[in-house]
This record gives structure tokens, sequence and C-alpha cells, in this order.
């Protein structure tokens, strides 16, 4: 599992801290005792994970965007990181339909100017890039991409993603292929599935969607309930990433390369099988109807195979897609009676830590 001796003390910078995934990494490492320093915009949501549960507390937490070079040159050399875990982009496929421009900028060369600064750090051992499962050219198969797949991306979002899976395979053949200053840093990307689990309200996602909608009665429009995606609890990836970035800094020339971290095979699930999920977990009449017309295009199947993942880093899922389901039901109820949500979170990541 996580080598708890490996974070206490490290410094660490998070690019999109106060985001959804970004926070729940944050919170996760300041429990294990790294010393995190973080860039981004403020959170997007109202509420945001980063401000109910505290995530800001005890770190340092620098509000910029990715796509100023110089703001993040600068946070980063001030917190001089041994590790650098980048998740700020612009992460949906809706959204990037409608600023297919800003989408590029924030997830190309915010990719690109993160990796530029790293060049100059003087402590760094590891750069984790977290892109997504959506950075293949989709077949629309139903057995799991691997990280030798075709890339490609029929939205903006997909394609951006994949040209920053370029960028870094660049980045790391010109700059990081040989020891500055006598250290082997090691950059690597992390190809993830969908996520779930407390505390994300973007808008355009499933759970936030279902949840928003229950909260006040109201029956939710579903777009594509027979697409099939890579389900998993958001803590599931993390703690892939963590794991590589501990082989990273170990032995960066092994592990400098793409992993992709999704769940089991069984719970690869259409979106209506979350959905009915949800409803039976929530109760009092909780329901959700097909909206029918015309959307932008959305890939109808996407899977991953973490093969590798299994065998080289001795990572796996911990948690079946129903058990990911009540925790994140569970999470949300606890927000809505008013529950201590960092002491919450903590004790859903200890729970996820202490299971076999």
């Amino acid at each position: 599992m996580i080598d708890r001796a490996f974070w206490n003390g490290r410094r660490v910078f998070v690019t999109g801290h106060t985001g959804f995934k970004g926070s729940w990494l944050t919170l996760w490492l300041d429990s294990l005792g790294a010393h995190v320093a973080g860039l981004a915009l403020a959170p997007a949501t109202t509420p945001a994970l980063f401000d109910v549960a505290n995530v800001g507390n005890g770190i340092v937490s620098t509000i910029a965007d990715i796509r100023d070079e110089a703001a993040l040159a600068r946070a980063m050399i001030a917190a001089d990181p041994e590790v650098i875990f980048h998740l700020a982009a612009q992460p949906l496929v809706r959204a990037s339909y409608r600023e297919p421009v800003a989408t590029f900028a924030a997830n190309v060369m915010g990719t690109a100017h993160l990796l530029e600064g790293a060049r100059a750090l003087p402590s760094l051992r590891a750069v984790v890039v977290i892109t997504t499962d959506k950075v293949y050219e989709n077949r629309e198969r139903e057995h799991g991409y691997t990280e030798t797949d075709t890339l490609g991306g029929h939205d903006p979002y997909s394609a951006s993603k994949a040209a920053a899976e370029l960028v870094v395979a660049s980045y790391r053949r010109s700059f990081f292929s040989a020891p500055i200053d006598g250290r082997t840093i090691g950059v690597a990307t992390a190809r993830a599935g969908n996520v779930i689990g407390g505390g994300d309200w973007a808008d355009d996602r499933l759970i936030p969607d279902l949840v928003r909608a229950f909260a006040v009665g109201r029956t939710v429009d579903i777009r594509y309930p027979q697409a099939v995606r890579p389900w998993q609890h958001v803590i599931e990836p993390l703690s892939g990433y963590l794991r590589l970035a501990e082989r990273l800094v170990s032995a960066p020339n092994s592990y400098a390369e793409a992993w992709n971290f999704g769940p089991d095979t069984l719970d690869a699930r259409p979106v209506a099988w979350i959905a009915d999920r949800v409803v039976a977990h929530w109760g009092n009449g909780a329901r959700w109807t097909h909206t029918g017309g015309d959307h932008p295009h959305e890939t109808g199947h996407l899977a991953l195979d973490i093969s590798k993942a299994r065998q080289r880093l001795d990572w796996r899922p911990r948690l079946d897609l129903a058990t990911a389901l009540d925790w994140t039901v569970d999470w949300y109820r606890a927000h809505a009676r008013g529950a201590d949500m960092r002491a919450v979170s903590l004790e859903q990541l200890h729970a996820y830590a202490s299971r076999p």
C-alpha cells in the first residue's frame, strides 16, 4: 500500500489542488505528513470540497492560472518540491465544445509550462502528470485499452489530453532522459477512469447531477444511459498516483512512462446501472429519465486494461463499484446533515488505506 514513511516530511507540489481530485489528493498527502504546496484557480463550484473539508488548512495555496507561466514558475520555485502531481486542467468534455481554445491552452500549454518550470527545480525527483482514459483513439470496443494503444480524441477535451501526453513524452526524451545535476528525474503520465466520490459538484457529471436533483426532489435527465465507463472511487487512482511517484523516486528509469489506473473489468458499467444504484441508495422517491434529442458526441464504450499497473506497481483497485457508490452517497448525506467533512473525508481515506 502507500509508504507513509516515504511521504512524511516530503515536499510536494500539486497543481489543481482546489479541484475535486486535487482536493482529495492534497488532503491525503497532508494526512501522510507531506509538506504540500498547490497552485490552482479558485474552486469552480459552490460548494466545493476544497472549502467544505478545509483542505487549505496547513498547506501553501496559490490561486493562479497554469496558463500564466511566470506565476506557475514562481510558485514552483518557492515550494522547491521533490515530487509534483499535475492535475490542473479544463476537465469537462461538454465545456471543451463551448471553449475549445481555452481547453487546449490549459491542458496542452499548461502542461508544457509545468514541465518547463520543473527543469529549474533543484530538489525535484519525480513528476506525475494526470491525463485521462479518454486519450485513446476510441474504437468503441469492449476490451480495455492498454498503454501502447493509439492516442486520439474526438472532442477537444480528449484531444487536448492526448496532446498533453505527447508533450510529456517529448520533454521526457528531450530534457529528462539524462541526469540533471546528478539527479535522474522520473516523469510519468497517469490515465484514470471516470472517478466518483464525495465532494464533486461539477456540472455535467453524473453523480453531482443526481445528488443535486435528488436533494430537491427533482427527476434527473440523463443523455446517454447506455454509455459504458470505467467507474471508480476517486481514492483508487489517487493511490495509484502515490504508488507511481514512490517508484519514480526509487527507480526513475524503470517507471517513467504511461500508466492506466482503472477498475476491475466488471466495474465498467452503463450510466443507467450507476443511476439505478444511487436511486436505490438515496430513496425518498429519487428517479431519473432518459433525455431525448441531439447532444454533442460522447464515447459510447470505454474501458481500461490495468494489467501493467497490477504487475509492475503491485497496484489494484480495493473497492468494488457498489461499495464506491455507497461511500459516495454516504459522504453527500453526511454533508447534508452538517457533519465535519474534513473528518468524514479523512475517515474514508483511512478506511481505504486499511483495506487488504
